[in-house]
């Protein structure tokens, strides 16, 4: 009787051989893929990011040379500036991006959105002015007048005319305040806004119901991001000046290191401390036996 062959491993076990074979397959198709990967990630080609903040992103775009793709996230109407100017980016300057890397970027709008003026007739200054900067509108002028309310908005206006509740005004306008002067004994101490950008200043000085007086930016490149190195009256956080009074500012392009230098090593000179009578203060403003023979009174 003749002998049975003995049958071969992958006869007796064809599911070893099944396993191997889709092991091979797996293989080979995760070696596709990290190649595939490796090519459209292009890894290994990485390249600086240029700064474009405070260029046109027009011109970025046109002058780009990496495919990049610039995202506008949101667009801030600032009076005065052209439109398309990048305000912040995301990746920053100086990172390492490969072609086609998305960058996000905010960048200031080409027209004014309208908003809406709420009600300020009644409100303290400092109510008012946080009232005009949230719905998108900014504050300029402060126009003292004779009556009884002390620091109490009476009238807004804009470029000279009349605004009322409720009117539509393109963002970024410029609101005028009238307010009343009361006794004409309101003060206040000049606050400290060095280190501030100008926005921020402007702001503090105005809900102390001071004015901002001159503004200098010589030599400053991207007024946005100039910060205050010098103010006047200077802070001492003791002396009071009347309602009204200008506070001039200085700009300067400083980084975050240097403006927390500037601001930690900021010292009050005591000889500008002022303890004198507000009514000595020649500031402009009327005294009050003056304000008593005008009808009306604005500096």
């Amino acid at each position: 009787m003749a002998k049975q062959k003995k049958e071969g491993f992958f006869k007796r076990y064809p599911w070893v051989m099944h396993l191997l074979v889709m092991l091979g397959i797996s293989v080979v198709i995760v070696m596709l893929v990290f190649v595939f990967l490796r090519i459209y990630a292009r890894q290994g080609h990485e390249y600086e990011l240029p700064d474009v903040v405070g260029q046109n992103i027009s011109d970025v775009m046109l002058a780009d040379q990496l495919d990049l793709n610039y995202v506008i996230q949101d667009s801030i109407y600032r009076h005065g500036t052209e439109g398309g100017l990048i305000l912040t980016q995301d990746p920053k300057g100086g990172s390492l991006v490969k072609r086609g890397r998305k960058v996000y970027v905010s960048i200031t709008a080409y027209k004014a959105d309208d908003a809406v003026l709420p009600e300020l007739a009644g409100l303290s200054v400092r109510q008012a002015v946080s009232e005009i900067y949230s719905v998108g509108l900014t504050v300029g002028r402060l126009k003292f007048v004779e009556d009884p309310y002390k620091n109490s908005v009476i009238d807004q206006t804009c470029r000279g005319k009349a605004l009322y509740a409720g009117q539509q005004v393109a963002s970024g306008s410029v609101v005028d305040l009238t307010v009343g002067l009361g006794d004409g004994s309101g003060a206040n101490v000049v606050p400290f806004v060095i280190g501030k950008t100008a926005d921020k200043a402007r702001r503090d000085i105005l809900s102390l119901s001071l004015n901002v007086g001159k503004e200098h930016f010589s030599g400053v490149k991207d007024k946005s991001k100039a910060v205050v190195y010098r103010q006047e009256p200077d802070y001492t956080g003791v002396t009071k000046y009347p309602y009204g009074t200008e506070v001039k500012l200085w700009y300067t392009d400083a980084d975050e290191q240097e403006v927390n230098r500037m601001v930690s090593e900021f010292k009050v000179d005591s000889s500008k401390i002022i303890t004198t009578n507000l009514n000595e203060i020649d500031d402009g403003r009327p005294t009050p036996e003056q304000i008593e023979t005008q009808d009306d009174w604005t500096w």
